[in-house]
């Protein structure tokens, strides 16, 4: 059914627009008119109205850690203990309620499409479900029923570090034995319309090396997307110069991973060759700065890679918050804490980074514009709210919060409306699913 829609402002290539008018069918944009008044039976679109967003990293059940890995100290490696211990209550119900909520409270911020970095496959101790991908298909539906978009990218996951060890507890939930028992059963995962399949190496010290070109050729058969952890920690690094003499970078060069259609996440710890490959082969990059602090990560070469030639994504990561806008500003503030400099990424390239670029990281080159064709994603924020009230609308980025999200289209459906989500109750799902 046709809609139309008048957008006070509208996001139309690298600055916004005044008066738009936007008409959609079968959820895709029919035209997009900068500059007309708004005609009777328009619905009018107050603020300025933004393409949909890409969260083009998540993990799903890490939203159940918010807030509660603070009272002590701790590592990224004692953090992770607390990550396998949800990991090991999950079930395939529990996990369809927990992602429902997270997706949706992902569209309340204005995203229209997740890329799911799934590993948490079998049920506890390894054992298979009778439908081995039952998990991977409880995330699917999910982000059905909070009416997002999703690249399930099921990740390889086999080994416990770069040296081999085994793995032990609630992660032998994630593994498969080998690449080929991973390629075997992610094979059987069927894409449905809102839904793509991807493929994922959870890093170089979950797959041994032997083993990542088997991943990447599945990947590159199916020319489905294809992500990677990179460089997380300095741990990671001197570990695989230890056993392999080589960086992770170079490994997964080495095993033919890097390229346009694959995405590194994190990429923090890089040397400037690694940053050469992955710019030359233009090997996307997803940052995740919200996370990289809260962990203690460290701050990645964000304008290097750019300037290399590696376009940029960005992701929630372990959903320490959910906020792409603080997600994007977070690249140039980040940077200009590394440099003591201002000015890396304009505006323009930042609001790129979460809308065309995730989308495109994730396999949907349809989204992400508001542009005729395109998949009729639009995400209005207000510029009445305390943070962005007198604001330039070409700086919304620098100032606005998921908070000011008010209405949000995926496909041509209202999923938010006035701050709401039509489906759920984001807040009381949210604490069901974690209680």
């Amino acid at each position: 059914m046709p809609v139309t829609w008048h957008a006070d402002l509208a996001w139309l290539g690298d600055a916004p627009a005044a008066n738009v008018l936007i008409t959609a069918d079968r959820g895709r944009f029919t035209a997009v008119t900068p500059g007309v008044p708004r005609p009777p039976g328009a619905e009018r679109l107050r603020g300025l109205t933004l393409p949909g967003l890409a969260n083009a990293h998540s993990h799903a059940f890490h939203r159940a850690l918010r807030g509660r890995t603070h009272a002590e100290r701790g590592t990224f490696w004692t953090w992770r203990e607390r990550m396998y211990a949800v990991a090991d209550r999950l079930t395939p119900e529990s996990y369809l309620a927990l992602a429902r909520a997270v997706f949706a409270e992902m569209a309340l911020a204005g995203v229209t499409c997740v890329g799911e970095f799934h590993y948490l496959h079998h049920a506890p101790g390894g054992q298979r479900y009778d439908d081995p991908n039952e998990m991977g298909a409880a995330l699917i539906e999910a982000a059905s029923q909070a009416g997002i978009r999703i690249t399930l990218l099921d990740t390889c996951y086999l080994t416990a570090s770069v040296s081999g060890e085994p793995l032990r507890g609630p992660a032998q939930r994630f593994g498969d034995g080998s690449a080929a028992a991973w390629a075997a059963r992610a094979g059987e995962l069927r894409a449905r319309p809102h839904a793509r399949i991807g493929a994922a190496i959870h890093s170089v010290r979950a797959v041994p090396a032997d083993q990542l070109p088997e991943v990447v050729a599945w990947a590159r058969q199916r020319r489905a997307p294809l992500h990677a952890h990179l460089s997380e920690q300095r741990a990671e690094n001197e570990a695989a110069r230890a056993v392999h003499g080589r960086t992770p970078a170079e490994l997964l060069h080495d095993a033919g991973a890097l390229g346009p259609s694959t995405t590194v996440v994190h990429a923090t710890h890089l040397t400037d060759a690694d940053v050469a490959a992955l710019g030359g082969s233009r090997t996307r990059v997803c940052l995740c700065p919200t996370t990289e602090r809260d962990l203690g990560d460290g701050i990645g070469p964000a304008a290097a890679l750019a300037a290399a030639g590696s376009p940029l994504s960005a992701g929630s990561d372990s959903h320490a918050v959910i906020d792409l806008l603080e997600e994007a500003r977070a690249v140039e503030l980040h940077e200009r804490l590394r440099t003591e400099r201002r000015g890396h990424f304009p505006a323009a390239a930042l609001l790129r980074a979460v809308t065309a670029g995730g989308h495109a990281s994730l396999g949907w080159d349809d989204a992400g514009t508001i542009a005729a064709g395109a998949r009729a994603d639009l995400v209005t924020v207000t510029l009445d709210s305390p943070r962005t009230a007198g604001t330039d609308p070409a700086g919304i980025v620098f100032a606005a919060t998921a908070a000011d999200v008010t209405d949000v289209t995926v496909d041509g459906e209202r999923i938010v409306r006035d701050g709401r989500h039509a489906r759920l109750d984001v807040a009381a799902a949210l604490r069901g699913a974690i209680a």
